[in-house]
């Protein structure tokens, strides 16, 4: 079999870390050839989606930390992307246009017999924050709006909430606000560019001093152990980009209840790799994209997440 990945520049990747290179490796692994390709070199000529693409090779002892961690055996080639077995889209957000677009481009691809995960059609219409209204027994109170008044009254109702940009990645641009907040006012301005953006508001959740649980779920079935991460002393935000610190644990039965009532229902409409986010009992992220820990999930615990990954992926290509 042959896999693309279409991915974020090689150097720019911590490898040692990294779930997309630690699924290369798997394919790899697995007997795979292993090609990679920039979101920027998906192109349309003569009405076929195609790019421009490099076979790349890891070596078994590969220094993951060196520079070089891998390798091009070959020189680059350009193709239609139906003549790759499997179509893996890595490009880490922001999902801004430039993405929608590839997502656009993706979706023309399987129209033309590339089978592409996850596809471009579910990516584009499960935005990873959004998302979580479709499921609102799961979810906290939660408020979308870049009305003012609006958000001032969820505020006053809750006392204690969690407000976000909708394109963030990495806790970025997070802000918890009590009661009083004296920049209430510039904090909601600046997310929303003076009501121009669209956020969201969330009831605080006060049980993410245990952690901010990434529960990966693949081809519909749940990885049976979740990445808590924990925040710093003071700090609101689990993510590891923001110095959490990453803990597994085994699913908890409420778990195991959210993963296996949303998995699904989600690879159904072609996610065959999702990342939810829980903190406590409630979805706070449907992650895409690019979900992540893959890594830290498997150091931990033993439990091999880019394999079965690599192995989701094999069955997929055989009965599409």
């Amino acid at each position: 079999m042959h896999v693309l990945f279409i991915i974020d520049p090689l150097p720019s990747l911590s490898a040692y870390k990294d779930s997309s290179v630690a699924m290369m490796r798997a394919f790899l692994a697995r007997g795979h050839r292993v090609s990679v390709t920039l979101q920027s070199d998906l192109y349309i000529a003569h009405s076929r989606v195609r790019t421009r693409s490099q076979a790349v090779s890891i070596a078994a002892d590969a220094d993951l930390r060196a520079p070089a961690w891998w390798s091009h055996p070959e020189p680059a080639i350009e193709q239609e992307l139906n003549v790759f077995d499997a179509v893996i889209m890595r490009k880490d957000p922001p999902f801004d246009m430039e993405y929608a677009y590839s997502t656009h481009l993706l979706s023309f691809a399987q129209e033309q017999g590339a089978k592409v995960f996850n596809s471009g059609a579910a990516i584009r219409n499960h935005p990873e924050k959004l998302a979580i209204t479709e499921f609102p027994e799961f979810t906290p109170p939660t408020l979308v709006t870049r009305d003012m008044a609006r958000l001032r009254a969820f505020h006053q109702e809750y006392k204690d909430v969690i407000v976000k940009p909708l394109d963030g990645m990495g806790g970025m641009g997070i802000f918890r606000l009590q009661d009083p907040e004296p920049n209430l006012g510039a904090i909601l301005e600046t997310l929303t560019d003076n009501g121009t953006q669209t956020i969201m508001a969330q009831r605080y959740i006060p049980e993410i001093v245990k952690g901010d649980k990434r529960i990966l779920i693949i081809d519909g079935e749940p990885v049976p152990y979740a990445l808590a991460r924990i925040p710093l002393a003071g700090e609101t935000r689990g993510n590891l980009a923001a110095g959490g610190r990453g803990v597994a644990q085994p699913l908890s039965e409420h778990d195991w209840h959210i993963a296996r009532t949303l998995g699904p229902v989600l690879a159904g409409r072609g996610l065959l790799l999702i990342g939810l986010d829980v903190i406590g009992d409630y979805v706070t992220e449907i992650n895409v994209t690019s979900p992540t820990c893959f890594v830290e999930i498997t150091e931990q615990t033993g439990f091999d997440v880019a394999q079965r990954f690599a192995e989701a992926v094999e069955k997929a290509t055989e009965r599409t």
